[in-house]
């Protein structure tokens, strides 16, 4: 075993030494690029496949995780933002196992219907309507956790008792405060969802009675359905009518004059004043048959009676005859009607929901060194614009056209930049192309000249082995010949001759065949024989 490792060692000296300088910094660089290769992918090999072991983890969770995880020596990464604890795949579920086992996550069953697991018999009505508010915040807090953006939720509910002989409760209300995620900023509808989540979760709770602010304290939206300034979503609504009718009005006219020939601002007054009408309308309609009738008639004939005395009070109370008075006949007659007509009654209530449009205000400006504005009419615009916006004069809306000379400095000095940053753009691209050409046109010429000198340095080994191995046939044919000339052969030594030519043409044969598959390796060992020799 020692002899063939030394015979391979001193094989491979020799060859190494039969390198040029090119051939032996080639070597020595490919075999330290295999080598370093060879590392890597044994690298890359050992190293553990991570997998999730808890996700979506609090701050003080992940820290306790970790602390436990550097205690038992296990390898771990951390993800997304330190909210995912990675380790090695097969230490997964014997890992998350014994973090069980130590009550970790810790709060990761806190909070929510939890609470209301171990509550026993001897709580009070206070305590179970406690322990009910906060299970309710803490499935409140877990459901806007799961909105996009936000990393933590706090919720506050404020139920008050209610009251059996009361007329008016108070209201219930809810604050929730959010904590983003960095660089995130909760757009409105994400607020408007929050409300509408946490106030269709509490029965009694108007969504106008839910607060939600950020962790800078910033008031995202308060009791009225405002922002921090009382007004946020009211702002909101005004800013989309605005641009909503500017839109249409600018499409239009850029149709009509061009683009870039007209602009267009428009402001928009809202009613924001919820108010409810009732009203009552009675109505009789002619030739309808009355409900109810009835007529009652008194008559009387006859003579009168006895005649009553008649006068006026004496100063002794006693009454004085009137001498005129007497009797005659009578009549008497009486009718009344009584009639219960039908009436019709209308009742109509009306609810005007906020956030109607109470007047429009439209200003249109004109440029006039657009030639596409030769032949058109100020007044025509001005119908135009009232049409497709829909203004009504009666409502208070007003409208202005005006004509101008549009500054359009900055439009031709942004033209000029974008022109020359096109243009820098195309130089820099054609350099880039031009590089790239020479640079492979190099590759190509230094690869093509390896290969020439290559190839001219094989065929001039095959000369020279060629030239060597001639050298040495003619050599030993010179002897022999000579041999032959100097001394008489007898016909045994003459037989013996023959067999050393039979085996010296076998030999040579031999040679022939070793040269014809490995010339490289008889040039070489020619040439340590040449440099051998005194």
């Amino acid at each position: 075993m020692k002899d063939s490792l030394v015979r391979v060692f001193d094989s491979g000296r020799s060859t190494f030494g039969g390198f040029t300088a090119g051939q032996k910094v080639v070597s020595v660089l490919g075999t330290l690029a295999l080598l370093l290769g060879g590392f890597m992918v044994f690298r890359w090999a050992s190293a553990p496949d991570y997998a999730p072991l808890f996700s979506d983890m609090s701050a003080s969770d992940a820290s306790a995780v970790v602390d436990q995880l550097d205690a038992d020596g296990t390898p771990y990464e951390l993800a997304d933002g330190g909210t995912t604890v990675m380790v090695p795949r097969n230490q997964v579920y014997s890992t998350r196992i014994a973090l069980s086992g130590e009550g970790l996550p810790a709060n990761s069953e806190e909070g929510g219907y939890s609470i209301l697991d171990d509550q026993g018999m001897s709580l009070s009505e206070d305590q179970q309507d406690t322990n009910f508010k906060r299970a309710m915040e803490g499935e409140l807090a877990k459901t806007v956790e799961a909105i996009d953006g936000v990393d933590t939720a706090v919720v506050h509910l404020a139920i008050p008792e209610k009251e059996v002989f009361a007329e008016e409760q108070n209201p219930v209300t809810a604050s929730v405060l959010v904590k983003t995620r960095p660089g995130v900023s909760l757009d409105p509808e994400q607020v408007q969802a929050i409300v509408n989540l946490v106030a269709s979760s509490i029965d009694g709770l108007n969504p106008d009675n839910v607060s939600v602010a950020d962790s800078t304290g910033k008031v995202l939206t308060s009791p009225g359905g405002g922002g921090a300034d009382g007004g946020g979503t009211r702002a909101q609504m005004v800013q989309d009518v605005q641009d909503q009718y500017q839109s249409k009005l600018q499409t239009m006219l850029d149709r009509v004059l061009g683009p870039g020939n007209s602009t267009v601002q428009v402001t928009a007054d809202l009613d924001f004043d919820d108010a409810t009408v009732d009203t009552k309308t009675y109505t009789a309609a002619d030739g309808v048959p009355p409900l109810s009738e009835s007529t009652n008639t008194e008559t009387y004939t006859g003579a009168a009676g006895t005649a009553v005395a008649g006068g006026v009070v004496g100063p002794d109370g006693q009454m004085e005859t009137d001498p005129n008075a007497g009797g005659g006949d009578s009549n008497y007659s009486k009718e009344s009607t009584t009639r219960d007509n039908a009436v019709d009654e209308v009742r109509e209530r009306r609810v005007t929901a906020p956030g109607s449009i109470e007047k429009l205000n439209v200003g249109v400006a004109l440029d006039l060194s657009a030639t596409t504005l030769a032949n058109v009419n100020a007044n025509d615009i001005r119908q135009l614009v009232t049409a497709t916006a829909g203004l009504d004069r009666a409502r208070g809306d007003t409208i202005a056209v005006s004509e101008f000379t549009f500054d359009r400095t900055a439009e031709k000095e942004a033209a000029k930049e974008l022109a020359a940053a096109e243009s820098e753009a195309a130089a820099a691209a054609r350099q880039q192309q031009f590089r790239d050409i020479g640079l492979a046109v190099l590759v190509a010429l230094l690869v093509l000249g390896a290969l020439l000198a290559a190839r001219r340095r094989a065929k001039k080994r095959d000369r020279t082995a060629a030239m060597l191995v001639e050298q040495i046939r003619a050599d030993q044919e010179s002897r022999v010949t000579a041999t032959q000339m100097l001394e008489p052969v007898a016909p045994a030594e003459l037989a013996l001759a023959e067999a050393d030519a039979a085996r010296s043409k076998h030999l040579r044969g031999e040679v022939d065949d070793l040269i014809s598959r490995q010339p490289d390796d008889v040039a070489t060992l020619l040439r340590g024989w040449l440099a051998e020799r005194p």
